[in-house]
């Protein structure tokens, strides 16, 4: 779902919703997991991550294929809005939580409110194991976001911690570990990953799952194809098409909006 929203992005250089719906009644339906839901619009809240209206606006529209899950819409909120701030250079550790509570808006869910722990537990300087403690009792989706919260704000400048600290055995759901490195990686972007696990991941998907690897170098290629589109520096419209195929030929690869995010990891390092 993550890859088509990309592909519609590139395409129309917007987000439209009525494709999103009918390719989702077409070739997803089974939407039960809300725990990957908020992973499949973060190519929404990377095209839209430097104008905030336009941002909630698509988030929005993004997530009403979940039946307008309040739960799904105040989590894709959260997560999108904490992305714009790394990639606009304005995310600010102590603030983002107050921030992005008031970018959810009114509500119905207690998200804000386990946001808001975080928040308190982080100021105190509560370890990880109290965290697990306090959140881990229940795998909902609340819990999951909070979880990925404080994994990524606690450990901020170190993305191979924060996924580390996010991926604990004791967690059953992956969401966790994937939300996190979502959140971490548009923070510190693509040269915060260590070497040594782009090798590895790259040696197992050779040996164990062909089909992932091409999906993985299509996220790249499409990442670099979106961000064009985004920066107005290519007219690839009459070629969509070929820019979803071939986006490969737009060099250098720029990795995720590393173009965005890595004068800020420069400077902090």
């Amino acid at each position: 779902m993550a890859i088509f929203c990309s592909e519609n992005l590139i395409s129309l250089g917007r987000f439209d919703a009525d494709l999103w719906r009918q390719r989702q009644q077409q070739e997803f339906t089974n939407l039960e997991n809300s725990d990957w839901a908020i992973l499949a619009t973060l190519p929404v809240a990377l095209f839209f991550h430097d104008n905030t209206t336009k941002l909630r606006d698509n988030l929005l529209l993004a997530t009403e294929i979940w039946q307008n899950d309040p739960l799904i819409r105040d989590g894709t909120l959260a997560v999108g809005y904490a992305i714009a701030q790394s990639l606009t250079e304005k995310l600010s550790p102590k603030n983002l939580i107050s921030q992005t509570i008031s970018f959810i808006g009114e509500t119905q869910t207690n998200l804000p409110q386990q946001l808001l722990e975080v928040h308190h537990l982080l100021e105190h300087g509560v370890g990880l194991e109290r965290v697990q403690a306090e959140f881990g009792k229940e795998e909902k989706l609340s819990h999951i976001i909070a979880m990925a919260f404080y994994c990524f704000v606690s450990t901020i400048e170190d993305f191979r911690l924060c996924v580390l600290r996010a991926t604990q055995a004791r967690y059953r759901s992956s969401a966790i570990g994937a939300m996190t490195g979502a959140l971490s990686g548009a923070y510190n972007s693509a040269v915060g990953i260590p070497v040594t696990w782009q090798v590895m991941l790259t040696q197992q998907r050779l040996a164990k799952d062909s089909k992932r690897l091409a999906n993985a170098s299509k996220m790249l290629e499409l990442s670099d194809a979106m961000i064009a589109v985004w920066s107005g520096v290519y007219n690839i419209a009459p070629h969509a098409d070929e820019v979803i195929e071939e986006s490969s030929l737009m060099k250098p690869r720029l990795m995720s909006l590393q173009a965005t995010a890595a004068p800020r990891v420069i400077r902090s390092r």
